[in-house]
């Protein structure tokens, strides 16, 4: 059992025609913000290192600079159980600690920062998929989870961040247990919302909801709104953001 108290009421999720692509963009955003300084030291310390991970110090690939940061915010920022979808990058960067969401708005953050387009794909996730994190707490987990599923521009394609590695259904998909989170299962499987892959790593059963693109994930929560209603994240996330993930 799910709860749909803690939503936001008044908002409808299900858009009778979501958009189907969108531009996208390089500017910042209030949750974007690449131009503060702590973003653009992770963006020039992902580039240094990937630079180094090159053969002679060769101009890295855009897709190796993302993974490079990646790789960083992994490092630097540690999982929590945080709800506030619109916490800028550069507040999750200073604490060290960040929900997935929190540290897929950083990636994004660098990938503006040097001038990679970014864009996102907005999904309704059924309440229950974060069942086996909260095994004691099922009543109030929400019915209803919004889900910016980040994509990037490289070389003129728009690559979804579950491709930004191999992306293949190699091993055992992502379960929602453990240690191990959205944000750092995209390195090892399929992480497959579309139906696209095998049954081990097909996700699909658990959208209820296609939102469509949106050009940023401000754009998408000013649409639909967060998963939680305002009362409800001012009075959770001081608590699950001190929590790992």
């Amino acid at each position: 059992m799910t709860s749909r108290l803690l939503g936001p009421w008044c908002r409808r999720r299900e858009a009778a025609a979501p958009p189907t692509t969108a531009q996208g963009g390089i500017t910042p955003t209030p949750i974007l913000n690449w131009h503060h300084p702590r973003v653009r030291d992770l963006a020039a310390c992902a580039e240094k290192t990937a630079q180094l991970a090159t053969q002679a110090n060769a101009c890295p690939s855009q897709r190796d600079l993302l993974k490079s940061a990646h790789r960083l915010i992994g490092e630097r920022i540690r999982p929590v159980y945080a709800v506030n979808d619109e916490q800028p990058a550069s507040v999750t960067l200073a604490r060290g600690r960040g929900s997935c969401s929190q540290r897929m708005a950083v990636l994004e953050a660098v990938a503006r920062a040097h001038g990679m387009a970014t864009r996102v794909r907005g999904r309704v996730i059924d309440g229950t998929f974060w069942y086996p994190r909260f095994p004691r707490l099922r009543a109030v987990v929400p019915a209803d989870v919004i889900l910016a599923w980040p994509e990037f521009l490289i070389e003129r394609t728009w690559v979804p961040i579950s491709e930004l590695y191999d992306g293949l259904c190699l091993t055992t998909g992502f379960t929602n247990s453990g240690a191990e989170t959205l944000f750092e299962a995209i390195t090892r499987t399929a992480v497959d919302w579309d139906g696209a892959s095998s049954p081990s790593c097909d996700l699909s059963a658990n959208v209820r909801a296609d939102l469509g693109y949106f050009n940023s994930r401000d754009e998408l929560f000013r649409t639909h709104g967060q998963t939680l209603c305002p009362p409800a994240r001012w009075l959770a996330d001081p608590v699950l953001s001190l929590h790992s993930a």
